[in-house]
């Protein structure tokens, strides 16, 4: 392997989407994926902020041909219909429309573009930790099948999710004492969906544990899964399967859309939902996406904040590379404007949960 200026630790949205931006800068970048892709990854539902990024990306087009047309968002109304709220409708819109996508053909398909970009793409290797040498010299190791190495880098980027890899190796993770949560979720077939113009919507549901969501899929799938406190999910009894069953059916509106539907992949369980780490960025490094922070996705923001503080970030690093003296100056403002967005966000999921 050959030491890169930027080397970047996580495949998904936001590394993929740094990763793309800095190679086209003319910076040598190096992007590791522990995992190997196609792999299903939840957090399939777009906003319309995404698409301008996408269409930079270069893939717009290609995400239309694989995903869902999104037009809103749904919720239950009391006399047992439901309340359509549609993105046109929105305060200045951005676009009138979003895509619901299957994580598993969107995240391939950024990383083959990362690819196409020029970007050194490592699948099935993680980042396990990374030092400091010396100012703009950070020694990587990284552990794939060939065994473990070292890479030297002058900036390192941590897009590597609920991994939190910097996050953890330098003590920075803490969990958001106002949120925490568990998820449990799989994926269906016959669920029955809106009708018309309202068939892509995400439908969003309340119930005494948490919220529920339904977000149709290419396939005839449909991703359903339930956001709830983490003591309702220590009450449960039997396997999680039939938990998940029994807190869909215990849902009127749910179960009344589920009489007919066949689970086709197995039960995933997530568990200390809600997380900030307490710095962003230092000399040589800086985190994006899930890896800083994760909050609850009642609103479908998670790969929108990943791809945004991705397209962030790579301008910073971009500016830090060619002016080092700039980079903390570069950092702090990125991370004023980052947590501005946090806490727009945030106080709209605080009164919604």
């Amino acid at each position: 392997m050959n030491n890169p200026d930027v080397l970047i630790a996580g495949g998904g949205p936001a590394g993929c989407t740094a990763a793309i931006l800095l190679a086209r800068a003319g910076w040598r970048v190096a992007l590791f994926e522990k995992a190997r892709h196609p792999r299903f990854h939840i957090g399939e539902s777009l906003l319309p902020m995404n698409l301008p990024i996408l269409e930079r990306l270069g893939v717009l087009e290609a995400i239309r041909d694989i995903g869902v047309y999104k037009a809103g968002a749904d919720f239950p109304a009391d006399d047992g219909q439901w309340n359509s709220f549609p993105f046109h409708r929105a305060l200045n819109p951005s676009h009138e429309h979003a895509f619901q996508v299957r994580r598993d053909e969107f995240d391939a398909l950024l990383c083959e573009q990362a690819r196409h970009a020029g970007v050194d793409v490592h699948e099935g290797t993680a980042v396990t930790r990374v030092d400091w040498r010396a100012p703009g010299e950070a020694e990587v190791s990284v552990c794939g099948e060939s065994g473990e190495q070292r890479l030297r880098s002058r900036y390192v980027i941590d897009a590597s999710g609920r991994d939190t890899l910097l996050g953890r190796q330098f003590k920075l993770k803490r969990k958001n004492p106002r949120h925490q949560s568990a998820a449990i979720f799989s994926h269906y077939r016959g669920v029955t969906r809106r009708e018309g113009e309202n068939a892509g919507n995400i439908s969003i549901l309340r119930f005494p544990h948490g919220w529920v969501w339904l977000i149709p899929l290419t396939d005839g799938l449909v991703s359903v899964g339930a956001v709830c406190s983490p003591d309702y999910l220590k009450s449960r009894r039997g396997d999680r399967e039939t938990f998940l069953d029994q807190t869909l059916q215990s849902i009127p509106a749910v179960a009344g859309r589920m009489q007919q539907a066949e689970r086709v992949a197995p039960v995933h369980v997530t568990g200390n939902y809600a997380y900030v780490c307490t710095q962003m960025a230092g000399p040589g490094w800086i985190l994006i996406g899930d890896a800083y922070t994760f909050i609850d996705p009642v609103f479908s923001s998670g790969v929108y904040l990943a791809m945004d503080s991705a397209e962030q970030a790579a301008r910073v690093v971009d500016g830090a590379l060619r002016d080092p003296a700039s980079e903390a100056g570069l950092q702090r403002a990125m991370q004023r404007r980052l947590r501005r967005g946090l806490a727009e966000f945030s106080w709209f999921i605080y009164r919604f949960t």
